[in-house]
């Protein structure tokens, strides 16, 4: 009777769902062409999609060519300390991580969001299986209110949700309106967003001692998630770790790269 039941159950959600996939059938998250099922990629947009995987620094989480050993640091980590611990990111920054995460941030593709955090989850379990608190990188009201949406905030909402952690999208707060990043040097970058953040008194107690997942869109020169890494450790927060969905790898970087977040 019992397996009786669950397939009619069953057969009931797929009489439900059918109206929708006939209305809204499921596209590509990269091209849209048709698919499946939501949130894969066709046959011709998957091997455009570079996973990031293992060897890579234990603290910024940049890929090695090859196994350096277990807690092997980069030359970027060793020269230039960040304020986090720990930075990881699901796919490298070129093809169609490009395109998804330009989708979501200029087409206002926000049903990319929890199949873009489910690779996010993939590269960033350790992180995950230690944090306190999800926290997104803050727009400043003003642009938050020209766009409507943040999408490090729908990035960090759906991690949230898949790791079960609590969500916290107003633990930290631009102050400054800076300019675009798109078009700066590396230290034009960290000089537009240097004490750009500021944990609000109120919100303090969400992270006063706790471990903060840190999330953003794409991890380009570092810039906008140090300052925001320090402005959370100023207010508080025990420890900061970063993910990001995409990851300009060393040596990609251009400043002119109109695609470039």
């Amino acid at each position: 009777m019992e397996i009786k039941s669950l397939a009619q159950t069953m057969l009931k959600l797929a009489m439900l769902d059918w109206p929708a996939r006939v209305l809204f059938p499921p596209v590509c998250a990269g091209c849209r062409r048709h698919v499946s099922q939501p949130g894969v990629l066709c046959g011709a947009c998957w091997p455009k999609l570079r996973l990031l995987e293992r060897p890579w620094c234990a603290v910024m989480g940049t890929p090695f060519t090859h196994d350096m050993g277990e807690g092997f640091l980069s030359a970027e980590a060793i020269a230039d300390p960040p304020p986090f611990e720990r930075a990881r990111a699901a796919v490298a920054y070129s093809g169609v991580a490009r395109q998804m995460v330009q989708g979501l941030k200029y087409q206002d593709r926000t049903d990319l969001a929890p199949w873009m955090a489910r690779w996010m989850l993939r590269a960033g379990a350790e992180l995950i299986a230690d944090a306190d608190v999800v926290v997104p990188v803050p727009l400043h009201w003003r642009r938050f209110f020209r766009r409507q949406f943040n999408q490090s905030a729908e990035l960090a909402r759906a991690v949230a949700q898949l790791g079960g952690l609590p969500f916290s999208p107003s633990a930290v707060r631009r102050v400054k309106l800076t300019r675009q990043q798109v078009g700066l040097e590396r230290q034009e970058r960290e000089d537009n967003v240097r004490a750009a953040f500021r944990v609000p008194t109120k919100a303090e107690i969400e992270i006063a001692g706790r471990r903060v997942l840190l999330v953003d869109d794409v991890y380009t020169t570092g810039a906008t998630v140090r300052s925001v890494a320090k402005a959370l450790k100023k207010g508080g927060a025990g420890a900061v770790d970063v993910l990001t969905f995409a990851r300009v790898l060393p040596g990609d970087f251009r400043a002119d790269e109109s695609a470039t977040i």
